[in-house]
Protein backbone atom coordinates (compact mmCIF):
# COMPACT_ATOMS: atom_id res chain seq x y z
CA UNK A 1 0.00 0.00 0.00
CA UNK A 2 2.78 2.42 0.94
CA UNK A 3 4.65 1.60 -2.26
CA UNK A 4 1.53 2.36 -4.38
CA UNK A 5 1.07 5.83 -2.77
CA UNK A 6 4.73 6.56 -3.31
CA UNK A 7 4.43 5.71 -7.00
CA UNK A 8 1.33 7.95 -7.42
CA UNK A 9 3.00 10.81 -5.57
CA UNK A 10 5.85 10.80 -8.03
CA UNK A 11 3.68 10.27 -11.12
CA UNK A 12 4.54 13.21 -13.43
CA UNK A 13 1.12 13.15 -15.13
CA UNK A 14 -0.67 13.50 -11.82
CA UNK A 15 1.52 16.49 -11.00
CA UNK A 16 0.89 18.01 -14.44
CA UNK A 17 -2.87 17.56 -14.01
CA UNK A 18 -2.73 19.23 -10.60
CA UNK A 19 -0.62 22.09 -11.97
CA UNK A 20 -3.02 22.59 -14.90
CA UNK A 21 -6.02 22.62 -12.52
CA UNK A 22 -4.30 25.21 -10.32
CA UNK A 23 -3.40 27.39 -13.33
CA UNK A 24 -6.97 27.21 -14.67
CA UNK A 25 -8.31 28.28 -11.29
CA UNK A 26 -5.83 31.17 -11.22
CA UNK A 27 -6.86 32.45 -14.66
CA UNK A 28 -10.61 31.72 -14.49
CA UNK A 29 -11.57 35.40 -14.42
CA UNK A 30 -8.65 36.67 -16.51
CA UNK A 31 -9.87 38.69 -19.50
CA UNK A 32 -13.42 39.00 -18.23
CA UNK A 33 -14.62 42.19 -16.70
CA UNK A 34 -15.64 41.91 -13.09
CA UNK A 35 -16.70 45.55 -13.14
CA UNK A 36 -20.44 45.88 -13.43
CA UNK A 37 -22.21 48.46 -15.52
CA UNK A 38 -23.38 51.35 -13.36
CA UNK A 39 -26.09 51.96 -12.52
CA UNK A 40 -27.72 48.53 -12.42
CA UNK A 41 -31.20 48.77 -13.97
CA UNK A 42 -34.43 46.81 -14.31
CA UNK A 43 -36.65 47.58 -17.30
CA UNK A 44 -40.15 46.32 -18.05
CA UNK A 45 -43.10 47.49 -20.12
CA UNK A 46 -46.77 47.04 -20.89
CA UNK A 47 -48.95 48.39 -23.71
CA UNK A 48 -49.07 51.86 -22.12
CA UNK A 49 -45.58 52.57 -20.74
CA UNK A 50 -42.04 51.43 -20.02
CA UNK A 51 -40.69 51.53 -16.47
CA UNK A 52 -37.05 51.78 -15.45
CA UNK A 53 -35.57 51.44 -11.99
CA UNK A 54 -31.90 52.22 -11.42
CA UNK A 55 -29.82 51.64 -8.29
CA UNK A 56 -28.14 54.92 -7.30
CA UNK A 57 -27.15 54.61 -3.63
CA UNK A 58 -25.98 57.76 -1.95
CA UNK A 59 -27.24 60.09 -4.69
CA UNK A 60 -30.16 62.48 -4.51
CA UNK A 61 -32.16 64.00 -7.34
CA UNK A 62 -29.70 66.92 -7.73
CA UNK A 63 -26.86 64.49 -8.54
CA UNK A 64 -28.76 62.76 -11.37
CA UNK A 65 -29.49 64.02 -14.88
CA UNK A 66 -32.11 62.26 -16.97
CA UNK A 67 -32.81 62.88 -20.66
CA UNK A 68 -34.85 61.26 -23.42
CA UNK A 69 -33.82 61.44 -27.06
CA UNK A 70 -35.59 59.42 -29.75
CA UNK A 71 -35.96 55.94 -28.24
CA UNK A 72 -33.11 56.34 -25.76
CA UNK A 73 -33.01 57.30 -22.10
CA UNK A 74 -29.74 58.66 -20.73
CA UNK A 75 -29.03 58.48 -17.00
CA UNK A 76 -25.92 60.39 -15.96
CA UNK A 77 -24.46 61.96 -12.88
CA UNK A 78 -21.53 62.09 -10.53
CA UNK A 79 -20.86 60.04 -7.41
CA UNK A 80 -18.58 62.01 -5.14
CA UNK A 81 -16.16 60.47 -2.69
CA UNK A 82 -17.13 60.91 0.94
CA UNK A 83 -14.79 63.29 2.68
CA UNK A 84 -12.90 61.74 5.54
CA UNK A 85 -12.21 63.60 8.75
CA UNK A 86 -8.69 64.22 9.92
CA UNK A 87 -7.02 61.00 11.03
CA UNK A 88 -9.49 58.77 9.14
CA UNK A 89 -8.48 56.56 6.23
CA UNK A 90 -10.06 53.92 4.08
CA UNK A 91 -9.40 50.25 4.78
CA UNK A 92 -11.49 49.14 1.84
CA UNK A 93 -13.18 51.17 -0.89
CA UNK A 94 -15.37 49.10 -3.21
CA UNK A 95 -18.04 51.63 -4.19
CA UNK A 96 -17.07 53.45 -7.35
CA UNK A 97 -16.79 57.21 -7.53
CA UNK A 98 -16.79 59.69 -10.39
CA UNK A 99 -18.96 60.49 -13.36
CA UNK A 100 -21.22 57.89 -14.93
CA UNK A 101 -23.44 57.71 -17.98
CA UNK A 102 -25.80 54.92 -19.00
CA UNK A 103 -27.84 54.91 -22.23
CA UNK A 104 -30.85 52.62 -22.43
CA UNK A 105 -32.66 51.87 -25.67
CA UNK A 106 -36.43 51.78 -25.26
CA UNK A 107 -38.66 49.17 -26.91
CA UNK A 108 -40.93 51.82 -28.47
CA UNK A 109 -41.23 55.62 -28.95
CA UNK A 110 -42.37 57.52 -25.87
CA UNK A 111 -44.16 60.78 -25.18
CA UNK A 112 -41.36 63.02 -23.86
CA UNK A 113 -43.97 65.37 -22.38
CA UNK A 114 -45.30 62.59 -20.12
CA UNK A 115 -42.27 61.25 -18.21
CA UNK A 116 -42.36 60.75 -14.44
CA UNK A 117 -39.12 60.36 -12.47
CA UNK A 118 -38.39 60.24 -8.75
CA UNK A 119 -35.73 58.97 -6.35
CA UNK A 120 -36.74 56.89 -3.34
CA UNK A 121 -34.27 55.13 -0.99
CA UNK A 122 -31.45 55.31 -3.55
CA UNK A 123 -33.61 53.94 -6.40
CA UNK A 124 -34.41 56.08 -9.43
CA UNK A 125 -37.91 55.21 -10.70
CA UNK A 126 -38.79 56.38 -14.22
CA UNK A 127 -42.09 55.87 -16.06
CA UNK A 128 -42.17 56.75 -19.76
CA UNK A 129 -45.57 56.67 -21.42
CA UNK A 130 -45.89 55.30 -24.92
CA UNK A 131 -46.43 57.83 -27.71
CA UNK A 132 -50.06 57.94 -28.87
CA UNK A 133 -49.12 57.44 -32.52
CA UNK A 134 -47.27 54.23 -31.59
CA UNK A 135 -50.04 52.63 -29.53
CA UNK A 136 -51.80 49.69 -31.17
CA UNK A 137 -55.12 50.66 -32.71
CA UNK A 138 -58.15 48.50 -33.15
CA UNK A 139 -59.29 48.53 -36.76
CA UNK A 140 -63.00 48.13 -37.37
CA UNK A 141 -63.82 45.62 -40.08
CA UNK A 142 -66.96 46.36 -42.09
CA UNK A 143 -69.11 43.70 -43.66
CA UNK A 144 -69.85 44.16 -47.36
Amino acid sequence: MYWRNLINATDPWQEMTRLQRDMNRLFDDFGTSTRRTFPAVNIWSNDEAVMITAELPGLDSNDIHLSVLDQNVVIEGNRRQAELKEGERYHRQERGIGEFKRTIQLPFPVNTENVNARVSNGILIVTLHRAEQDKPRKIEIKAS
